[in-house]
């Protein structure tokens, strides 16, 4: 128990040995699922050389309206049949027969037919196993052994009592145990059945995902659960597809099809191969689909119905207290085992003396059930199963909690391993910056202009050279990944990132016209955005002929891929070292102001271009460069600062250019005069000795990849044994997001692919909310050890004083359910209780765990074993002298020493609320929970004393007794606080 409890408390890396993938994929029929997706595909493929017969819709689909079933759209999707997919017309012939447009969507207006939509073809949700009802965790109760064996000792004591003293007077001990046990049993099942409530409302929340779609001819926002057949679904880079469906348009589609198939190498989509399936992630590109089966219709669904519901593993703290829970149980057990030997010996000692040794009767039979019953009873109360429950409950408590704070936690381990953080590598853009960009300084033709106002910008172009103008718009309108539209109120509104919106919003300023500019041009090529390159791209055939490319991307590289620029008069002109100097001037002014720069560029394709042939990577023609403003979020400098105070060190990991990186890092407090920013580029040329050097002071990383930030964090984690958590919202970030020890994805940036790899998903986007995690993951760590602290006092002290009194007087001082009674206080109820804490301010004031933190610390053994030798002696001394002691006038001595024994735990349970603090009232009555258990075991205490003392063994006790028990078990708590002050 030492080695497990005072060890280091190790936080385990994430990843699996193959031997346990092994065994998670053998558990949950993950190789069935890829081994059944291959056949399938074979079969379908085989099938295809079957010349497809002539196509019967069956009458209830014709009835509705519609001239294609889903079946038969099933096996085309899933069959990837191309055969069949030209026997109904292509694309756009499915797209008639299910009554929709291939441009404009789902026509919803028509309530009926959207009704019979549904009917025909079904809703996108898969089928979910029914939640286990209430009695099946009071049935999972019933199955503890101890309990059972306990339950057949009352059985035996009704028997024995009825049969010797009648109904009245011989059902009292049995009927007590047996109360006492459905007590137990019940308090445990409502506890699991709660938090199984919980687990279930956040796995809901998991699954919620909004997708862009268009109907009724309007680009619109929809849940993956709202999805019809016939939607026109638009997918980017990262997104999760939502359904099976068929490839309507779009560029350079890479699909990962490893969730289904196991198969590591992406899939190219296009015309000739248009088949698209649920539960695949678009790995590069942008395209349209159309979808065309939902649920449990799609091949994903079919699949998912085969395999049973998972769960979340165990906690790496939930291991560890299994095992000590282990260990102390088989302690408990050898001490039960000699208990009980010395109370029959003892008994049999006693019929030796008085000459009675062959005379047996049903009492004597009852008193070595009794004996038994305590064995068993002390077997219960020394079984920690609290220690378990504590975490699963802090657990759970957290989870919810943080839900309402903007946090929602995948794995349960990321509550309990965010509490030993001690470095967060952050992005810059949206989690650190408000997300909200506007371009306010421009250097078109290479003059510097302020467009931070719409009049402004409107002059910059009666400014500009009209063919400079036109290039500009041009390559805004068309080199884009977002989108202007009109939305079903009217209004015009811009779709995509905050990057795209802000140079959309720029090109609109200037007086463009989005549509105008995209229908004078036909893209031949689109090369999306990606933090690789750090820099997209299109090729586009012109209207009056001709081929031309945009790029814009990052200033440094793109202007690195330039060699002529447009000056002021719209001439096309040599870059020369004056301009690039000039250039690089601006660039680093516009960063220095904290503005995120982009370089816009172009070039004619007089050579021709084939579209399977990558964009150039030089010879462009700069246009200009512009300045983006991202300003930085409320409260992150604050929240920075919270964290330098908690030892938790904050680095900015960012693809931004070094001086805008720099900038908005001394804004919000990340560098320091003692701190270096480095480049990517320079961070990868390091050699090992230099990083051993390096990595410690690195504060900012700018124009970093993601193989940058991997490599980061895994320096920090491996060679440093630092405890790092990482943000991430691309596609590319999945790495860092897999190797950190937790990963944070955002909510509202973050693509499908970030999410899945996350341990917690920051719906907000916002550092400060990354911050609050944080103190959750230290209250559910704190709270774990003040339950522990205060369960092994109350274990050493009922195991203790019932086994020494069992050797040294022959009785054990507390009754079968009065133990069961101690271990409801101890275990659940003190889970409940001390697991619910709230976080407070003061815990970000201490030091982080880290990775080799003990989890049972000096203070800790300080307070427990200083508590259990007050409540042993006194308990004993008790004992010992009886009522004479203190002169009381009470039916029985015991009586005292049982109301204090409870009096004492409760009065612990209030002391170990802080461990290092004197003052252990500070925010109590901000925990509803601890004060309701409190107050119910107050009350439960003073009925089972006062009003069952048949069934529990107990007598009432006059004022002064009571009086005194709970004085002497109040003597507890200074006593505590005394010990708190010996420094440790």
């Amino acid at each position: 128990m030492e080695r497990l409890m005072s060890g280091d408390f190790d936080v385990k890396a994430k990843h699996s040995s193959e031997e346990a993938l092994q065994k998670w994929r053998k558990l949950c029929g993950v190789e069935k699922l890829r081994i059944a997706v291959l056949v399938s595909k074979a079969a379908f493929q085989f099938i295809q050389g079957v010349s497809p017969s002539d196509y019967n819709v069956p009458a209830e689909v014709k009835a509705a309206g519609f001239d294609i079933c889903a079946d038969e759209l099933g096996s085309i999707v899933e069959g990837h049949d191309v055969k069949k997919l030209k026997f109904h017309g292509g694309v756009t012939g499915v797209s008639e027969k299910l009554c929709t447009s291939i441009v404009d969507g789902l026509t919803t207006t028509d309530s009926d037919l959207l009704n019979r939509r549904q009917e025909i073809y079904g809703i996108n949700k898969f089928a979910e196993s029914q939640p286990r009802s209430f009695w099946i965790f009071v049935w999972e109760a019933l199955q503890d052994m101890t309990l059972m064996i306990l339950g057949v000792c009352a059985f035996v004591s009704l028997i024995v009592g009825i049969a010797t003293e009648g109904w009245l007077e011989g059902a009292h001990d049995g009927l007590g145990i047996v109360a006492s046990i459905l007590l137990v049993v019940f308090v445990t099942a409502i506890s699991d059945y709660r938090q199984s409530l919980q687990f279930r409302d956040l796995d809901t929340e998991k699954k919620k995902i909004i997708i862009q779609v268009t109907r009724n001819g309007f680009r619109q926002k929809l849940s993956i659960y709202d999805l019809l057949p016939g939607d026109i679904v638009h997918l980017a880079i990262g997104d999760q597809v939502p359904a099976d469906g068929l490839f309507v348009s779009g560029f350079s589609v890479l699909i990962d099809e490893s969730s289904l198939t196991g198969e590591s190498e992406p899939v190219m989509v296009n015309s000739e191969n248009p088949f698209m399936l649920s539960g695949t992630k678009v790995q590069d590109g942008s395209c349209k689909m159309m979808i065309a089966t939902v649920g449990m219709r799609t091949q994903w669904g079919k699949l998912m119905a085969t395999l049973s519901e998972g769960g979340d593993d165990e906690t790496p703290l939930q291991v560890k207290l299994n095992g000590v829970a282990t260990i102390i149980g088989k302690i408990g057990l050898f001490f039960a085992v000699v208990t009980f030997a010395v109370l029959v010996q003892g008994l049999f000692s006693h019929k030796w003396q008085a000459g009675t040794y062959f005379r047996w009767s049903g009492d004597d039979a009852l008193e070595i059930l009794e004996y038994f019953a305590i064995a068993v009873t002390i077997v219960v109360v020394a079984v920690p199963e609290g220690l378990p429950l504590a975490v699963t409950l802090s657990l759970a408590f957290a989870m919810k909690k943080m839900m309402n704070d903007k946090a929602l936690v995948r794995h349960l381990a990321a509550c309990e391993t965010m509490g030993s953080a001690t470095t967060i590598c952050s992005d810059k853009t949206g989690t650190l910056t408000t997300n909200h960009m506007t371009v306010v300084k421009s250097c078109i033709c290479m003059e510097v202009k302020v467009v931070d106002q719409p009049t402004k910008a409107a002059s910059l172009v009666s400014e500009m050279p009209v063919s400079a103008v036109k290039l500009l718009l041009q390559s805004i309108f068309n080199n884009t990944g977002g989108e202007v539209v009109v939305n079903k109120d009217g209004k015009r509104e811009i779709l995509g990132t905050p990057t795209e919106t802000a140079l959309l919003e720029f090109g609109l300023s200037l007086g463009g016209d989005f549509q105008a500019e995209r229908q004078a041009v036909k893209l031949v090529k689109v090369e999306p955005f990606n933090s690789t390159k750090k820099r997209m791209g299109v090729v586009m055939e012109l209207h009056e002929g001709g081929l031309r490319a945009h790029t814009k991307g990052a200033s440094e590289i793109v202007l690195a891929a330039c060699d002529k620029v447009i000056n002021s008069n719209g001439d096309i002109v040599p870059l020369d070292e004056e301009s690039i100097n000039l250039l690089k001037v601006t660039i680093d002014q516009f960063a220095n102001e904290a503005l995120r720069t982009l370089c816009i560029a172009y070039m004619e394709l007089e050579g021709g271009f084939s579209p399977e042939n990558p964009m150039p990577v030089s010879g462009y023609t700069c246009i200009g460069i512009v300045g983006i403003k991202d300003p930085v979020r409320p409260g992150v400098k604050e929240s920075v600062a919270l964290c330098r105070s908690a030892g938790i060190t904050v680095r900015m990991v960012t693809g931004d250019n070094i001086n805008t990186a720099k900038a908005i890092a001394r804004e919000c407090g990340i560098l320091t005069d003692d701190g270096i920013a480095i480049e990517g580029p320079d961070f990868r040329e390091k050699s090992l000795e230099e990083l051993l050097q390096l990595v410690p002071k690195i504060q900012v990383m700018a124009r970093s990849s993601p193989l940058d930030k991997h490599t980061l964090v895994k320096h920090l984690r491996t060679t440093f044994g630092e405890v790092v958590a990482v943000t991430g919202d691309g596609t590319n970030d999945a790495p860092a997001l897999h190797e950190a020890d937790i990963g944070l994805a955002m909510g509202i940036a973050g693509t499908e692919v970030a999410k899945e790899s996350a341990d917690v998903i920051i719906l907000d986007d916002n550092f400060s909310t990354i911050v609050t995690v944080a103190k959750w993951g230290r209250s559910v760590y704190i709270n774990i050890q003040k339950f522990v602290q205060f369960q092994l006092t109350v274990n050493v002290v009922a195991l203790i004083v019932n086994f020494s009194s069992a050797c040294l007087t022959g009785s054990a001082p507390l009754t079968a359910v009065q133990l069961l009674w101690v271990n409801m206080i101890m275990d659940t109820l003190g889970a409940l209780a001390l697991a619910t804490e709230p976080p407070n301010d003061e815990l970000m004031k201490r030091s982080p765990v880290g990775r080799k933190g003990n989890f049972i610390s000096s203070v800790m053994w300080r307070n427990i074993l200083g508590q259990s030798l007050y409540q042993f002696m006194v308990i004993w001394h008790l004992q010992a002298k009886g009522k004479s002691l203190f002169s009381l006038d009470g039916p029985d001595s015991d009586l005292v020493l049982n109301t204090l024994i409870f009096n004492s735990f409760i009065f612990n349970e209030i002391s170990s609320r802080e461990m290092e603090e004197i003052d252990v009232f500070k925010g109590i009555l901000d925990n509803y929970v601890f004060v309701a258990v409190i107050g119910g075991t107050v009350l439960s205490q003073i009925i089972i004393v006062e009003f069952l003392g048949t069934f529990a063994n107990t007598a009432p006790l006059s004022f002064a007794q009571w009086f005194l028990s709970v004085f002497i078990g109040f003597l507890g708590m200074p006593i505590a606080a005394g010990l708190k002050k010996i420094p440790v």
